[in-house]
């Protein structure tokens, strides 16, 4: 009889036990779904990857984030509950980088996939001389974050690692711009000497000095050119003179009629629908967010409910699939408006559409698949939108 009660009382208490460690996990588990969607609802943006397991007594938190305030929320909430647990996150930027957790671009355009391998799908891409984050490293490659937000993976070939120090140095040198669709710098003054590397609108490089029609440059890594005047503006005078409006958006766009479309591209050597727009937003002094998806959580919304006699040269159009009974909304495609119904996007290549049924250039597909309109312009530096004057990478402060 004896046995029979301390079996009873055994497996009694097991359960009891092995109830409250699963009540446990799935309160840690509800804590961080909560943290995450209010601090890293876009994984494109922000890095949370927290898991528990269990073990005798406790709860172990493992994974990883960029974000200090997250991690500290999630830790004093498990504590509050009570929960047992031991704290194994890592934060991000890895330890194994040491001071050199800031970057530059050093080619044109460098590619930025993924995943951290050359057959990795090329999520995005970043112009020679834009500023990022380092968040650890990976055999040939480094997980990094782009003025845009955007964390992908880069190439240790196309960018230089720099200290804190030096990063501040070298954004607070004078620049140039290049303004020209596409170029070459030199190794001299002159055309017909070696070219150093080509050059895309959008390139950023320190200038050092001058000769006749050419301004002395350098690169991050301390190479050493020439780029003829007429092609490129000074950096600070550029920006100063950035106050666009919608002609001044229609008209870069213009620029790019023919470029191919490129999957995760965002230069003149090939962009996608969010490249596009995302470029010739950038030639305008204003950065954008990366993809389509995110685009159209920005700026203002304009009413199109009764048509589209309230759009303006210069807003955002975004297309995809309206949500359903049973499927949510889905943005697939963004184009820039220009007036009397007609749109630029990039679609096969940069091209112009309209929404007007009896034009020659008419896209039934689009007008079915709008979705709506945001405004731009309205907006810089606040609702999502960025100047370049004001953004932190820019700034040197992120």
């Amino acid at each position: 009889m004896k046995t029979t009660i301390l079996t009873f009382l055994y497996f009694f208490i097991s359960s009891v036990y092995l109830h409250a460690q699963e009540v446990s996990m799935n309160v840690a588990t509800r804590v961080i779904e909560e943290i995450k969607n209010q601090y890293a609802p876009d994984t494109r943006e922000a890095i949370f990857t927290i898991t528990t397991t269990e073990s005798t007594n406790t709860i172990t938190l493992s994974g990883e984030t960029n974000i200090p305030e997250a991690k500290q929320e999630l830790l004093n909430k498990l504590k509050k509950l009570n929960l047992n647990f031991t704290d194994e996150i890592h934060l991000l930027p890895e330890k194994d980088l040491g001071d050199k957790i800031y970057g530059v671009v050093n080619i044109s355009v460098e590619s930025i996939r993924s995943n951290p391998n050359d057959r990795a799908e090329l999520a995005t891409q970043a112009l020679l001389g834009t500023p990022i984050k380092i968040f650890k490293k990976a055999p040939e490659y480094y997980l990094v974050q782009t003025p845009d937000n955007y964390i992908a993976w880069i190439s240790e070939s196309g960018i230089v690692r720099m200290t804190k120090s030096r990063f501040y140095d070298w954004m607070k040198s004078e620049k140039i711009i290049f303004t020209k669709e596409f170029g070459f710098s030199f190794s001299q003054p002159d055309i017909l000497s070696q070219r150093v590397s080509d050059l895309v609108a959008g390139d950023l490089l320190s200038v050092i000095g001058e000769d006749n029609n050419f301004l002395k440059v350098r690169y991050p890594d301390n190479r050493i050119a020439y780029v003829e005047k007429s092609n490129c503006e000074l950096f600070n005078s550029w920006l100063e003179k950035r106050n666009p409006a919608g002609e001044d958006i229609v008209s870069t766009a213009k620029l790019f009629m023919g470029i191919p479309y490129l999957w995760g591209g965002t230069s003149i050597k090939g962009m996608d629908c969010s490249g596009f727009t995302k470029t010739v937003y950038f030639l305008n002094g204003i950065v954008l967010s990366r993809d389509a998806s995110q685009q159209v959580n920005t700026g203002t919304l304009v009413d199109t409910k009764n048509g589209f006699e309230n759009l303006h040269p210069g807003d955002l159009l975004f297309f995809g699939s309206h949500a359903t009974d049973t499927t949510k909304e889905r943005v697939t495609h963004v184009g820039i408006y220009i007036g009397d119904l007609r749109f630029i996007h990039d679609s096969g290549m940069v091209k112009i559409n309209s929404l007007d049924k009896n034009a020659a250039d008419f896209s039934e597909f689009r007008l079915t698949h709008f979705i709506r309109a945001k405004r731009i312009l309205n907006s810089i530096d606040k609702n999502g939108i960025s100047s370049i004057k004001k953004n932190k990478f820019y700034l040197g402060e992120m």
